[in-house]
């Protein structure tokens, strides 16, 4: 593709610099609008210079990508509030053989997690909970942490669900789950092996300190904060087990404590002639052997006041019952609310499942994702706007803006005149080839970030790879995943769940630890060159 003309060209650039500024540091002095306003600017701006028209500006807005993106939000959302994540969080601290076993244990549950509810979820989800077990065992909780993200970032090159740049691919390619799946998952499981054993190296003193006595009480105490952590942040959940617990309450208090009395008189005073026949033969029969055994005037007088009063003897009878038949009636009602979330929880997972399932057997992945967050909408049968809520509408709006600023981009001709440079000698066919091609992902994703990369790269790598077999196109797609997801291991700003690690351990409450970019890339540079190297040789 020829450029096109000097003020396009230029004006094309301003604005996707504008946009690239902005997504790689949202908070620059001179405009802190933030990611999602940055690129809804560079779109506006795209369409303002005339780079490309309105009609093409929506156009370029690719839908399947966008409720695929949603449908996956909506189901993570309501696998939050059926405990998913709380049941993963507790497999960490599950009889742990320590330090090294736990490290183990997060890279492991990290990008499997992460394959099945994207990088982002995960992260949000488990980097308090992971601050929380280091601080119970006084170990440091850098390792711990990086662990969680690197492997986050391996594990989600897995499946076309597991990040915003695979979803891309997948839809463009045409790849279907399972082709993905298989072609790029033993990469995935010796990446985050080898990954694991890159920490463990590294920071060996560090994970071979023993824990200190402490105080007993203290310890309990960490324990217990531990076994009770809710993941309730900001972004993700609406229900946790605390509100389930007052939901339960109140239903059992509404529909029991107020009901249930009144049920239980109206059945007392039916039976209220029988409880006095009852009595009645009772005081006879404790009067007559009073009578014969001693017949003194105490005893009679004695007798005479039970004889005189036996409706104190019901009323007791009648409370007594009365509390005994309420409390089991709550009982009842409190293990009905129980089997009927129980009921629930395995609905939801059980949805998800055939989400997948749906996904694997060629389905279409976008409405797959959309019908089984609708069916979880009605499945709850109550009002899903808080629910809904929850949905990262502002990420779904960024990649909106993304594409058609990366349209724009493209209509300018750039792109295409550097990779009719890079071509010749990126070609899949030749280990050579592989390299430089991932050489430039590498570098590109770190750059300009790893979902515009694959916007700008995806169908030119794919067009000269299939011009050599339809085999090594899609492997050329593979390849593109797995480059640019582990790109973002390389530096603290490489991929958003790097940001989210972050961001949620130095704001975590009595527990915060502020992750450095210097310190990350120690770590990042080595795993990555190491992890991408090895996984290519296994992408098929």
């Amino acid at each position: 593709m020829a450029l096109a003309p000097i003020p396009k060209v230029f004006l094309g650039s301003i604005a996707f610099a504008i946009f690239w500024i902005l997504a790689v540091f949202p908070a620059v002095p001179f405009l802190p609008i933030g990611r999602t306003a940055g690129s809804l600017l560079g779109a506006m701006l795209m369409v303002i210079f005339r780079v490309i028209s309105p009609d093409q500006a929506y156009a370029a807005i690719d839908l399947p990508i966008i409720g695929l993106l949603f449908g996956t939000m909506v189901v993570s959302v309501y696998l939050e509030r059926a405990d998913m994540f709380k049941y993963i969080g507790k497999l960490l601290s599950w009889k742990s053989l320590g330090a090294k076993d736990l490290l183990c244990r997060i890279c492991l549950i990290s990008a499997l997690s992460s394959a099945l509810f994207t990088n982002d979820t995960s992260c949000v989800v488990l980097t308090e909970f992971i601050l929380k077990i280091a601080k119970q065992h006084n170990l440091p909780p850098h390792p711990f942490l990086l662990a969680l993200a690197s492997s986050a970032n391996i594990g989600s090159s897995a499946t076309p669900i597991g990040n915003p740049q695979n979803l891309v691919i997948a839809v463009q390619s045409k790849i279907s789950f399972g082709d993905f799946l298989f072609g790029i998952l033993p990469s995935m499981l010796l990446g985050v092996v080898v990954n694991a054993l890159i920490l463990i190296v590294m920071f060996w003193k560090l994970l071979s300190i023993h824990k200190d006595v402490e105080d007993p009480v203290s310890e309990v105490a960490a324990e217990e904060e531990v076994n009770s952590h809710q993941f309730s942040p900001a972004t993700m959940s609406h229900y946790s087990s605390i509100n389930n617990s007052q939901e339960l309450n109140g239903y059992l208090d509404s529909s029991s404590v107020q009901n249930s009395p009144q049920v239980l008189r109206n059945r007392l005073v039916s039976s209220d002639s029988e409880i006095q026949r009852v009595v009645g033969s009772v005081l006879d029969s404790a009067r007559n052997s009073m009578a014969s055994k001693e017949g003194t005037n105490d005893l009679d007088s004695s007798q005479t006041k039970e004889e005189t009063n036996p409706t104190k003897t019901v009323v007791d009878m009648d409370r007594t019952m009365e509390g005994h038949l309420l409390m089991s009636s709550d009982e009842k009602d409190y293990i009905s609310a129980n089997w009927k979330r129980l009921l629930w929880k395995t609905c939801v997972y059980m949805i998800t499942l055939g989400m997948l399932i749906a996904m694997l057997l060629g389905l279409n992945m976008s409405w797959s994702a959309i019908s089984a967050a609708l069916a979880l909408v009605v499945l709850d049968f109550k009002d899903a706007r808080p629910s809904l809520e929850k949905v990262s509408y502002s990420l779904l709006i960024f990649f909106c803006g993304m594409f058609i600023t990366v349209d724009g981009f493209n209509k300018t001709g750039i792109p295409s005149a550097l990779w009719d440079l890079m071509e010749p000698y990126s070609r899949v066919d030749h280990s050579s080839g592989i390299a430089i091609l991932s050489l430039v992902i590498l570098v590109l994703s770190n750059l300009a970030s790893n979902v515009p990369t694959v916007l700008l790269l995806g169908a030119r790598v794919a067009a000269s790879a299939s011009a050599i077999s339809q085999e090594d196109e899609k492997k050329a797609w593979l390849i593109l995943a797995w480059v640019s997801t582990i790109a973002g291991n390389l530096s603290l700003l490489g991929s958003a769940a790097n940001l989210i690690v972050c961001e949620q351990a130095r704001r975590a409450p009595n527990i915060s630890y502020t992750l450095t970019f210097w310190s990350h890339l120690k770590f990042g540079l080595p795993s990555t060159l190491i992890v991408t190297a090895i996984g290519l040789t296994l992408i098929r």
